[in-house]
């Protein structure tokens, strides 16, 4: 980028170099000299400007695409990480539901091998 920047402007000041020169040698007058160098150093002047207006247009546009690039690379990612902790609360959920029935489930087994044993005991109770 460098090296395209000094050709460039190289070729600018050696364009006006050439320009003025041979507005010099030309048989004029001073004042239409004059005015003609002005002229060719105001367009060049103007064509500078556009060219380095057109390239800070360039700049700020491809800052531009890096950044959306990058917002919705984090959003991608933000996004990644939400959908993996809505999955492991889902997962932390399920697994708990699981272990509240087997709980109930053994508790409901205790509770009526408990009742069964009472039960015997009191025939044997009563029978004797």
């Amino acid at each position: 980028m460098k090296d395209q920047t000094r050709v460039i402007a190289a070729l600018l000041i050696g364009a006006a170099a050439g320009a003025a020169l041979g507005l010099l040698l030309a048989p004029e007058k001073g004042e239409t000299l004059r005015d003609g160098i002005a002229e060719y150093i105001n367009d060049l002047v103007d064509s500078a400007k556009d060219k380095a207006a057109a390239k800070a247009n360039d700049i700020k546009q491809y800052g531009s695409g890096l950044y959306d690039k990058a917002k919705s690379k984090i959003n991608d990612v933000t996004g990644e990480l939400i959908d993996y902790k809505d999955e492991a609360v889902e997962a932390a959920r399920t697994k708990g539901q699981n272990l509240k029935d087997e709980a109930q489930r053994r508790f409901n087994e205790g509770k009526a091998h408990v009742k069964n044993g009472s039960n015997d005991v009191n025939d044997t109770i009563q029978k004797a």
